[in-house]
């Protein structure tokens, strides 16, 4: 196993040097053309006094300089810090804080807010007379060994509660991943001949690790894409021959509605869903529209990120997620800890060589003793095997001793007429110790107050499960992917109550 997972950028270029690599909207560089650019970043670094281990913020949106400057990072033995790029400078500034960055690398669009974030700590410009002395500086690369242990990302989740906390994925890990999305028989994920549409944030460890992790692995062509939107990601499809597209619910829900979806995707081999829930609606409809399967897969960031996937089982249904990949094992447990029976709901835990070592800085938190990991995750396995997602764990809402999960609230409430949008979560309750309280985002034609909203949940649901307290919100909270963030909805309303 490669040690350095930037090693496989050079390996890519030793095989195919004149192989587009990355195509963006005003260029295009090869393999070879990459490699250079990533010496020259690791080079730079090092010309500015950085020492392995230090750690280097990247504030920098989908873009060849946020490739180079990743595996520059890596290359030069430094850990790298991806930062949401729509986060305000208060969160960036506490990853910064958090991380103990030595310097941060940033898009002159966020040029302003990454600068109040940062305070003290030097900040790069991506075009900046430092950036392109950085870029283009003539010192060689450092001769630096890292371990398979040794810390290459740190990772911060979004969390279910409190202040993100810092996952630590080392070279190791997420070169297993890799390894083990590899091993994959069929339909293969990825491949050298294939042109891969990345329209996932690459600060998402799906994208970071699963997309473009697999894209240096393997030597295959990415297509970068921006903002999303619905016809021009279709036209990228068409103008460039892309054969896999790696993304999350939203695109395929908005896929869904495109006429003639199935002539635009007619070329596309291998279609991926993950970051977020698919549920069984967006599923059926996508599938419909495009008349192919969509394969759903299961990860943590902690687990770098992917766990299992529809495609090792070969069978893409509404509700899976799959099986374990190869290499990967999964056991459902009570609240003990111990093996549930076959076919009930358990914890998902997780063993493999894919996981993190624990939380910045200490390593708290990880693995136990024997690898084995709790997601947090609720889950059953079905009749075939399948792994079959519930809700997570601390978001389980207990009313009067009976447990409801979130998403499965969410999933009836967001098919009512007039509803666009819907949050689920518990609210601490006088007599039942928690009650449900459902936050939705309307139509601008709707009509609905949360009577009819109380109603129509009572016609699917038993009545312990129903919201008790309707709230409309304009707006939810979302994370980079397009999932809403419990996280960012519970330290509003923390804030609130404060």
């Amino acid at each position: 196993m490669t040690p350095n997972l930037a090693s496989l950028v050079t390996e890519a270029a030793t095989r195919s040097p004149s192989a587009p690599a990355f195509i963006s909207a005003d260029r295009t560089v090869t393999w070879s053309e990459l490699e250079r650019l990533v010496r020259a970043v690791a080079g730079g670094l090092a010309a500015r006094g950085l020492n392995r281990g230090d750690r280097v913020a990247l504030v920098i949106s989908n873009s060849i300089e946020f490739v180079s400057s990743y595996f520059g990072v890596l290359r030069a033995g430094l850990i790298a810090v991806p930062v949401n790029t729509t986060y305000t400078p208060y969160e960036t500034g506490y990853l910064i804080e958090q991380s103990g960055a030595a310097l941060v690398l940033c898009d002159r669009v966020r040029e302003e807010a990454v600068q109040e974030a940062a305070h003290d700590v030097p900040v790069i410009v991506v075009g900046s007379a430092a950036w392109r002395s950085l870029t283009i500086g003539s010192t060689p690369p450092p001769d630096v060994e890292v371990g398979p242990e040794d810390v290459a990302v740190l990772m911060f989740t979004s969390g279910t509660s409190g202040r993100p906390k810092g996952a630590m994925l080392t070279h190791q890990s997420l070169l297993a991943n890799l390894d083990q999305l590899s091993a994959v028989p069929a339909p293969q994920v990825m491949r050298s001949d294939d042109v891969v549409l990345v329209l996932l944030p690459l600060f998402h460890i799906y994208a970071l690790n699963a997309v473009l992790g697999m894209l240096a692995r393997t030597g295959a062509a990415a297509v970068l894409s921006g903002r999303f939107d619905p016809q021009e990601a279709l036209r990228l499809v068409r103008r460039w021959g892309v054969t896999v597209v790696a993304s999350a619910p939203p695109v395929y829900q908005a896929w869904s509605r495109v006429p003639e979806l199935s002539s635009a995707l007619a070329d596309v081999r291998m279609l991926v869903s993950g970051a977020a829930p698919l549920t069984s609606e967006v599923f059926e409809a996508f599938t419909a529209a495009a008349g192919q399967p969509l394969w759903e897969g299961y990860g943590m960031t902690e687990a770098s990120p992917v766990i299992a996937s529809t495609v090792v089982s070969g069978q893409a249904r509404a509700g899976s997620v799959g099986r374990p990949l190869p290499g990967v094992q999964i056991r459902l447990c009570d609240e003990l800890g111990h093996e549930v029976e076959d076919g009930d709901l358990g914890e998902i835990w997780v063993k493999g060589e894919n996981l993190f070592v624990g939380y910045w800085p200490d390593g708290a938190d990880g693995p136990d003793e024997e690898g084995w990991w709790p997601t947090g995750d609720l889950g059953f396995l079905d009749p075939d095997g399948q792994l079959r997602l519930v809700d997570r764990r601390n978001d389980l809402i207990i009313v009067s001793g009976f447990n409801v999960y979130p998403r499965e609230v969410e999933e009836v409430l967001v098919k009512v007429p007039g509803i666009r949008e819907v949050a689920v979560m518990g609210e601490p309750h006088e007599s039942t110790g928690e009650t449900v309280k459902a936050l939705v985002v309307v139509r601008p034609d709707a009509d609905l107050d949360a009577d009819a909203v109380r109603s129509a949940a009572r016609e699917k649901l038993a009545r312990f499960k129903c919201p008790t307290i309707v709230e409309f919100v304009p707006a939810l909270p979302h994370s980079g992917t397009g999932k809403v963030s419990k996280g960012a909805l519970r330290e509003r309303i923390e804030g609130v109550r404060e």
